[in-house]
């Protein structure tokens, strides 16, 4: 399948990171690297420019921290996968990065045939996080879920918001989710908005979540 391979976007304070990153990405056919930032605010402006399919963002910048840069670029708008990349394992910056729209979580501790492997994962639309941090993740949400009065009620939704909800648990993002229903990625992203509000979740990741707990991606 000779598709245009995945545009990345690199944002990271250290030069020679960004270097290293940018010469396994350059082994790959599929993937290419679109552009570098080297702090927020230049990463926000080339975010906003180049439209790439993935950005991979460190999370301790100086100037301004990635959960920051992550918000300001969901608040512009950007659609491009973000997946945070960081030495932070601690489960309160996993769950604000998730919370603030983040597509994935990876520790630079990985091995480099790891990361290429999840990054292309999430280039095709999968959410990706390092495998130690899922059960830290799974319980961090399971402690903060909606009390019982707040309850996501599946049965709110409509067969259509229900098919969505399922390709979400899947992991597959608005574009991939269009292609399999046949539907615009904007008439994706209204059902998305929908389903959030009626559940009363804030994130797909809590969809996700609250899905696979309740066995509905199975339904």
């Amino acid at each position: 399948m000779s598709e245009t391979p995945a545009s990345i976007l690199l944002i990271d304070d250290h030069p020679l990171l960004r270097q290293g990153i940018k010469q396994l990405i350059d082994m790959e056919d599929d993937m290419q690297v679109a552009g570098q930032a080297s702090n927020g605010p230049d990463g926000i402006r080339k975010a906003a420019e180049i439209e790439p399919d993935l950005i991979l963002l460190d999370l301790n910048m100086p100037e301004m921290n990635g959960i920051e840069v992550l918000r300001q670029m969901r608040e512009q708008g950007v659609a491009s996968r973000i997946v945070i990349f960081t030495v932070s394992d601690h489960e309160d910056d996993v769950v604000a990065a998730l919370r603030a729209g983040a597509d994935g979580y990876l520790l630079k501790d990985m091995e480099p045939e790891d990361m290429i492997a999840q990054l292309k994962q999430a280039a095709v639309g999968k959410m990706v996080i390092s495998d130690r941090l899922t059960t830290l993740l799974a319980q961090a949400l399971r402690s903060q879920k909606p009390q019982q009065s707040a309850r996501p009620d599946f049965d709110s939704l409509t067969p259509r918001e229900k098919d969505i909800l399922r390709l979400i648990a899947e992991g597959l993002s608005n574009k991939m989710i269009g292609r399999k229903l046949d539907i615009s990625d904007g008439t994706v992203k209204v059902h998305v908005k929908h389903l959030l509000k009626k559940l009363n979740l804030r994130s797909r990741v809590e969809v996700a979540v609250w899905a696979v707990e309740e066995g509905l991606h199975k339904a």
